[in-house]
């Protein structure tokens, strides 16, 4: 391979990590350098990458430690037969530019992914490597998420832990029958073998209290994984599916969607057009409602047509349009979990109807204080001073608070 200055290397392996989604940096322990003790943070403000759940942006330095990989994936633009230019960092490289950037307030942690080069173990040894580095020999406290390579032995994966703040090993596909088809040297089997061992390692390592002695943090952060959407024909209900059962199985903090993107030189079982962009949006807004608001897969996918989420209107949307006979519902007694399900109302906004109801009787200029828009809510609650009457099962009630549709710009000729 020819010398590549480092500048080259970046920019080739930067843009080769873009691919993985998986990479926000939410729910890791704090750490700072307040007080001159050691570099980085997992807290503060930057140019952001990824956002937290509580809306901190946090920017990551996130790269391939290398695009060489001995795998040929289909739907890989890093695969082996994939005419791209190709490059590798060393440990200490990675190392190096972590904490310069650091340094330069270009970053607050890395994310480091990699091909596989050699076998699963070099180079699940090789990431394992710049983590320790940087924590052990240079005290970075900020944020650290490394990609596992799920064929690596065991130790690896533990290792890794002691190290990371997040763990990640990409599921890729919803269907195992297609990653064999379309990724024939991956097994599904040992990609789910490593994540159980993560949940295991992450479970044992959260003390109890009669504990004298903590046991040593263990990718406090949790783990996380991936599915590309559009590549093997699966549908959004499928999909739906594959990810509870991935949060129940392996208690993953989140399931992050990729929408397939058309590569060069592509395999002819691939779809030439990507799907558009509003159906991986939708499919996080439903994921988002099975961890937070207390549906299930197959509930949200009652309104799925041919298996497919509305891309017209959210999901919660859809969802209370399909079971109009559960509305309207009281607000001033309906418990929680029926209030989460009203369209418009969040967890913040449903949390503040709760409080405030204990001491007063809500009217609806209540409601709309506490929500960002009462449009959306008014046909499916009652409040002291409102009942929506006939409102709930109009015939046009989706076309009175669907969203408009996006302009189109016309054509000049």
């Amino acid at each position: 391979m020819a010398q590549i200055d480092l500048r080259r290397k970046l920019s080739i392996l930067a843009d080769a990590a873009k691919y993985d989604a998986s990479c926000a940096s939410s729910g890791t322990s704090k750490r700072d350098s307040l007080g001159g003790k050691g570099v980085g943070s997992t807290e503060g403000m930057g140019i952001c990458h990824a956002y937290t759940p509580d809306g901190r942006c946090v920017s990551l330095l996130k790269i391939l430690l290398t695009n060489f990989c001995i795998y040929d994936c289909a739907y890989c633009i890093n695969r082996a037969s994939s005419n791209v230019p190709r490059a590798r960092f060393s440990v200490d490289e990675v190392v190096e530019l972590t904490l310069n950037f650091y340094k330069r307030n270009y970053i607050e942690g890395l994310f480091l992914s990699s091909g596989i080069i050699r076998s699963g173990d070099y180079t699940m040894e090789q990431l394992v490597l710049v983590a320790k580095k940087l924590r052990t020999e240079h005290d970075f406290r900020g944020y650290i998420h490394l990609k596992l390579i799920p064929e690596a032995d065991p130790k690896l994966v533990e290792e890794a832990g002691l190290y990371a703040d997040r763990l990640s090993a990409n599921i890729e596909l919803p269907r195992d029958e297609a990653l064999k088809r379309l990724a024939p040297q991956k097994d599904v089997g040992v990609i789910k073998k490593a994540m159980g061992q993560v949940r295991l390692a992450v479970e044992a390592a959260k003390p109890e209290k009669r504990d004298r002695i903590k046991p040593p943090k263990f990718a406090p952060a949790g783990q996380s994984t991936q599915l590309i959407v559009g590549a093997d024909g699966a549908p959004d209900t499928e999909i739906m599916d594959r990810s509870a059962s991935l949060y129940g199985g392996y208690g993953l903090r989140r399931v992050y969607y990729s929408a397939f993107s058309p590569i060069p030189d592509s395999s002819s079982a691939l779809p030439l057009a990507k799907p558009p962009l509003m159906r991986e949006h939708r499919l996080y807004q439903a994921d988002w409602l099975m961890r937070f608001y207390g549906f299930s897969a197959p509930e949200i996918g009652e309104a799925a047509t041919d298996g497919m989420l509305d891309l017209a209107i959210d999901p919660k949307l859809a969802w209370a349009l399909n079971r109009r006979e559960q509305f309207p519902v009281d607000v001033n007694t309906a418990p929680r979990e029926m209030l989460l399900r009203v369209p418009g109302l969040g967890v913040k906004s449903v949390d503040r109807i709760v409080s405030v109801r204990r001491w007063r009787t809500l009217r609806l200029e209540d409601i709309a204080r506490l929500c960002r828009g009462i449009d959306k809510v008014r046909p499916f609650i009652t409040t002291l001073d409102w009942t929506p009457g006939g409102l709930t099962d109009a015939a046009d009630l989706r076309a009175r608070i669907a969203p408009d549709p996006a302009p189109v710009q016309m054509s000049l000729f």
